[in-house]
């Protein structure tokens, strides 16, 4: 079974294709990047032959990258599109709607209804499955919502204190986000530390960050909320903040609410705080050095932040096996590790520096004898992904 998962960003588009019948195996990998601008540029490799590009290109819309991509894979990875089975996509919210889902006009339309709290996500991605939809008829799209690993969280985890009529009515709670990597990091330390039964924070550190308490395996709570405006700062949207600085920017200072809306989802978290220098945190880092007081709170917040949660998930849980790192800044940012865990040893997370500062994926970071480990992990939420529509095409197949 060929499987093509597809990460589709507001501006960009990441594929891998997979052999599900082959031990996994990876055929292809891609993407396009600067999607909607005159500078786009497609990237490819066909793994079974190691050939690989890069090549400048126009992409208006999602639809020209997908184009583009259907064929480079014909071009090498597959001989015809026919060969592959479905196309897997990493969905991330729909009202009244998770798990593992075909991408019917129902669930695209619950998709929409959630646009207002995903504005960054869903809009491009109900774009692209309907252009996939387009290219590809009859071809069966399939969708794992990134709320799904957090549907195990209890009542007291993930309600609001808000009326609990309203609440039920409107789908109003917590939801959490990131479910397939946080799903792989818990599901890679269990099997590396040899027992399900641990209890774990798993923090998923990008330009979009979870961190997560992981009990048996399960998700029992999560900092990102209903929406991915809240929990630690991200690369430019706020994270955690008083409600009643809204209330202020509009009734006090003049904003319109959807001036405060971009303010919020577009100009704040890194970009915001760093003085405008960066929502990349290896920028506002390299400022932070060169001596940006601005920089220099950016990155301390965040740190600080992650701190905060990483004592919090421990106390709540009773306890601490491991922590887990993963997603671009928690797999590369070993400044940030440290910063975030530094002070910690009474909680037994004790770090080592040299470790640290040498990391690779899948190592040990802790001081020998530690109580509590801490591995940074090369997250692949692709294969989770793949791994969900080949259940439910299975699963299909097995009731026919």
């Amino acid at each position: 079974m060929k499987i093509l998962i597809c990460n589709v960003g507001s501006t960009s588009l990441k594929y891998q294709l997979f052999d599900m019948d082959r031990g996994e195996q990876v055929l292809a990998t891609g993407g396009a990047e600067r999607v909607g601008t005159e500078k786009g540029e497609f990237y490819w490799k066909n793994c079974l032959t190691g050939e690989s590009g890069r090549e400048a290109g126009v992409f208006p819309t999602h639809g020209e990258a997908i184009s583009r991509m259907l064929s480079a894979l014909e071009a090498g990875a597959v001989a015809s599109l026919d060969e592959v089975d479905c196309v897997g996509f990493k969905v991330v919210h729909a009202k009244g709607v998770t798990g593992v889902q075909y991408l019917t006009e129902d669930v695209l339309a619950a998709m929409a209804a959630f646009s207002t709290v995903a504005p960054a996500h869903n809009p491009p991605y109900i774009a692209a499955i309907r252009q996939f939809r387009a290219l590809l008829p009859g071809k069966p799209l399939i969708g794992a919502f990134e709320t799904a690993f957090h549907q195990t969280l209890p009542p007291k985890a993930y309600l609001y204190p808000l009326p609990a009529d309203l609440s039920r009515r409107e789908g109003i709670r917590r939801y959490g986000f990131h479910g397939a990597s946080l799903e792989y990091l818990s599901s890679w330390a269990a099997e590396r530390m040899g027992r399900r039964d641990l209890k774990l924070i798993c923090c998923h550190l990008g330009g979009s960050s979870s961190i997560c308490a992981v009990e048996n395996g399960q998700s029992v709570d999560t900092n990102l909320g209903m929406g991915l405006q809240c929990g630690v700062m991200h690369n430019n949207r706020i994270g955690d903040m008083d409600p009643y600085v809204i209330f202020h920017l509009v009734e006090a200072c003049g904003m319109s609410l959807d001036e405060v809306k971009e303010l919020l989802q577009k100009k704040s978290g890194f970009l915001g705080m760093s003085g405008g220098v960066s929502g990349d945190l290896r920028d506002v880092e390299a400022a932070a050095e060169a001596g940006s007081a601005d920089c220099r709170n950016a990155l301390e917040s965040y740190c600080y932040q992650i701190k905060k949660y990483l004592g919090a998930y421990t106390a709540a849980m009773g306890g601490l096996d491991a922590v887990v790192f993963g997603g671009g800044i928690g797999r590369n940012g070993a400044g940030v590790r440290a910063r975030a865990l530094a002070g910690l040893g009474c909680l037994g997370i004790e770090l080592d520096p040299e470790k640290n500062a040498h990391a690779a994926g899948g190592g040990d970071i802790s001081r020998d004898g530690s109580p509590v480990r801490i591995f940074v992990v090369d997250t692949n939420e692709e294969i989770i992904v793949a791994r969900k529509a080949q259940a439910l095409l299975q699963s299909e197949r097995a009731s026919v």
